[in-house]
């Protein structure tokens, strides 16, 4: 069985979809007049399109037939059957065959497999985007790291997949808002506070053994010589006044908790409220600024910065706690407040105010994403580390208690990464002493590199970095491969302009019929690839299947370039040609902007 077309012409001219969103709708309307006159009693199912492998099968396939089998209580041959013989006329079909059981497989014309330059060209930076997000609110969340240290490779990593599948989302029509929660209240930043008034101490020559729960590391020697250079000595107390009562430290037998959290009494005391606020403020502001500049300098760029102590300001984390109580999600036990999270599928109850009258973390966290979803978001997206895991059920199990629908919240982990070099797994940092700092990465591989590396897997699986790969230039290194393509394209334009010979890209357009080439078959159907990649990619989190397109897209640009001249004698399959790799070009540029990384046109 054959369905041939009745009108040829420049698809991409008249239509302004993709050939598959084109087959849907010439799918989906044949099926809607066999149901209008009776042919067919079935609904419209959602119809699926998919790239034939095999060209003998033609470009796309659909098994829409066997699909409706059941409820149009038909033989799914004999509705395909149907179904192409109610195809409307179209101007980009060129046959249409039944296969097996009832495959439908269609053969688009060279002409609107051709066209697709022309459409590329038309949209630009635009190529690749779409409206199916209907703009949605969406919120993305990530990073988040706690402000009590630099970034290390294992945030690089959350920020490169959470910028990138933030840029995804937009470029799919949706109006995401990324935020980045700060942590600036709570017994963590207290640590911070105290440890870097101990190092000031230090400083001074009194001499105090730092605890063994303190933050190390010369960010927290830095802080504390800003102290001294403001104020000098009149932070300064006696070892004595700061060790008289203190319980022992891990070290000598004791509880390490019970130790800092006794010294941060301590600071308090000793400092007095308006001394050890500017001690906190300075670890915090210092730590913090660090933190945006770092992120900055990658390539990453926050909506909101959103303050942990603002929902204590608002009274947000009180309100949380007393909707849970009204909603009796809630018992006291020893003085303190638990949240019934047991009743959830979590393992445990969880305390959400401590027998002191403090709120937990948890609570903070409760009344952050109630504030999320009362700002009005279709979907919140929080992207953290994988040793989050446990966390994510009680978050979820708080937002039900509360009356929300939990499934409008997402969190997608993102495992460590690994770095390697020389083959040797990378143990530590000589600068900071515990971990490889985010910034030490980027004066390492560069910015380029680490965002696509950082992507170039699902972020559920491991990442192993090599840093000597990251850093070659290479066909083994993917960044270098794919940013040399484009800057490939850009050498072919300056020897244009050497030999004073001009691009009349209008006549290229004119005759794309000339790309008949196996080559440049191979990157029409990688062009008309994009937008469905960049939708897939956006649909299903998956920031990775841009890094592999593009891989693919530079692999056969390559060869491409490698078989065949672009500055030819004839000027109209040269302009031809030439038109065909502008628009590669741009799809290239379009696809390493939403990794967040460059196109350059020299290399």
């Amino acid at each position: 069985m054959q369905f041939m077309n009745k009108v040829k012409n420049t698809i991409y001219k008249k239509r302004k979809s993709p050939l598959k969103e084109a087959l849907q709708q010439l799918i989906s309307r044949a099926i809607q007049s066999l149901i209008d006159n009776g042919s067919l009693s079935a609904e419209i199912p959602a119809i699926k399109i998919d790239r034939s492998r095999d060209k003998t099968h033609g470009d796309f396939a659909a098994n829409v037939a066997m699909m409706l089998a059941k409820s149009a209580r038909k033989n799914p041959r004999d509705i395909a059957v149907l179904i192409v013989d109610a195809l409307p006329d179209n101007d980009f079909v060129e046959k249409v065959d039944i296969a097996g059981p009832g495959f439908i497989n269609f053969f688009v014309s060279d002409d609107s497999r051709q066209s697709v330059v022309n459409y590329v060209l038309q949209q630009g930076d635009r190529f690749g985007c779409s409206n199916k997000g209907s703009g949605k609110k969406v919120q993305v969340e990530f990073v988040s790291a706690n402000p009590t240290g630099p970034l290390h490779v294992g945030h690089g990593r959350g920020a490169a997949y959470g910028a990138t599948l933030a840029n995804l989302l937009k470029a799919t029509g949706y109006s995401v808002h990324s935020e980045y929660y700060v942590n600036d209240a709570g017994r963590q930043m207290d640590i911070l506070a105290t440890s870097v008034w101990l190092r000031y101490l230090a400083s001074h020559k009194v001499d105090i053994v730092f605890p063994a729960n303190g933050y190390k590391g010369d960010y927290i020697l830095d802080i504390a010589a800003e102290i001294s250079n403001e104020h000098g000595d009149v932070y300064v107390v006696t070892a004595a006044e700061v060790m008289h009562g203190l319980p022992a430290d891990e070290p000598e037998g004791g509880d390490k908790e019970k130790h800092i959290d006794a010294l941060i009494e301590k600071a308090k005391s000793l400092l007095g409220d308006n001394r050890y606020r500017y001690v906190f403020e300075l670890a915090l502001n210092s730590i913090l600024d660090d933190i945006r500049a770092d992120l900055e300098e990658f390539g990453v760029h926050y909506d909101e910065w959103f303050s942990e102590r603002s929902l204590m300001e608002k009274g947000l984390v009180n309100k949380g706690v007393e909707r849970l109580r009204n909603n009796e999600k809630v018992y006291e036990q020893e003085n303190a407040l638990w949240f019934r999270s047991t009743d959830y599928g979590d393992d445990k109850d969880r305390v959400v105010q401590r027998d002191n009258g403090q709120t937990t973390y948890f609570a903070s966290d409760i009344a952050y994403h109630m504030d999320k979803f009362e700002r009005g978001y279709a979907t919140v997206i929080d992207v953290w580390g994988s040793d989050h895991h446990g966390y994510v059920p009680r978050v979820k199990a708080a937002l039900t208690a509360l009356d929300y629908d939990a499934e409008k919240l997402e969190v997608l982990l993102v495992q460590f990464a690994n770095l390697y070099r020389a083959g040797e797994k990378v143990q530590m940092s000589t600068r900071s002493g515990s971990f490889v700092t985010l910034r030490e990465l980027r004066e390492e591989v560069g910015v380029d590199a680490a965002r696509f590396f950082y992507v170039m897997r699902k972020c559920e699986q491991h990442l192993d970095f090599d840093l000597d790969l990251a850093k070659s230039k290479s066909s083994e290194n993917p960044v270098y491969y794919i940013q040399y393509a484009h800057a490939r394209i850009c050498s072919v334009f300056r020897q244009m302009k050497e030999k004073k010979i001009s691009f009349d890209q209008a006549d290229g357009l004119e005759n794309l019929s000339l790309l008949t080439e196996d080559h440049e078959t191979d990157i029409l159907q990688q062009l008309a690839k994009y937008p469905e990649v960049v939708d897939t990619a956006a649909h299903q989190h998956e920031p990775h299947l841009i890094a592999h397109y593009l891989r693919e897209l530079a692999n056969t640009l390559h060869t491409y370039y490698n078989a065949h001249h672009f500055i030819v004698d004839d000027e109209k399959l040269r302009n031809a040609r030439l038109s065909l790799i502008v628009a590669t070009r741009q799809v290239i540029k379009n696809g390493l902007a939403l990794l967040g990384v460059s196109a350059p046109q020299e290399m």
